[in-house]
């Protein structure tokens, strides 16, 4: 992951690396295999407000949608939202 200055501080930073990693640890596997994949984020992200549940949220359907065009398609089931804990992060 490339998360740069711009995000915040190591701090702010360092959450939105944990969370990433946590999304990425819950719907990766079941979306897209076998790729590295690239996350850049933009400076315009707020640290404080990002949580699973959001990260999830808004990532998913972009894996599916690389899987789909890279003809790899998603397991059943994995389009529907991650199953992100309520308590935590």
């Amino acid at each position: 992951m490339a998360i740069s200055k711009k995000v915040g501080n190591a701090v702010a930073r360092n959450r939105v690396k944990r969370v990433l990693r946590e999304c990425f640890r819950l719907c990766a596997p079941r979306v897209v295999s076998g790729l590295d994949i690239v996350v850049v984020a933009k400076k315009s992200l707020e640290p404080r407000l990002m949580t699973l549940r959001l990260a999830c949220h808004d990532l998913e359907p972009l894996l599916v949608r690389l899987a789909n065009d890279l003809d790899r398609p998603a397991q059943s089931g994995s389009v529907t939202a991650c199953d992100a804990p309520s308590s935590g992060v």
